[in-house]
């Protein structure tokens, strides 16, 4: 007869911080491919990422400042979009040509025109959209 033998673990320590400054950097710096890939210009680019127009393009020079919680889950969001394209769509260049592309269901405005309304909620309604066509709920 088997045995039940008993795992001792303990939580990670909570932190206040789940996504530490250096990942934001790294993120963000996947972010500026990102739009180079998708098209977005840094005007467009500076309104999802909710920056003024100057410190994104500071940043985007390699000057990166402090990101504050709601960057931080812009970055998550945008990372969470295009890993949900990757896995819908195999070729790179279709999953990139989605952002700008009509989509019914969001009355006809683009993934991209939808991110364009500035807000966290915008990011989140395209990737909680790209998530459930893929099957992830």
């Amino acid at each position: 007869m088997p045995t039940l033998t008993r795992v001792i673990s303990e939580p990670a320590p909570f932190s206040p911080e789940p996504i530490t400054d250096q990942e934001a950097a790294a993120m963000f710096r996947a972010a500026l491919n990102l739009f180079r890939a998708w098209g977005v210009t840094d005007d467009q680019a500076a309104v999802i990422l909710d920056l003024p127009r100057r410190t994104f393009a500071r940043w985007k020079a390699g000057e990166t400042g402090r990101f504050g919680r709601d960057g931080k889950a812009r970055l998550s969001n945008l990372l969470g979009i295009h890993k949900a394209l990757k896995i819908i769509f195999r070729e790179g260049p279709r999953g990139y040509a989605w952002i700008k592309a009509a989509n019914e269901a969001f009355g006809g405005r683009s993934a991209l025109d939808v991110m364009l309304g500035g807000e966290l909620t915008d990011l989140m309604r395209v990737r909680r959209y790209l998530d459930a066509e893929r099957g992830a709920w």
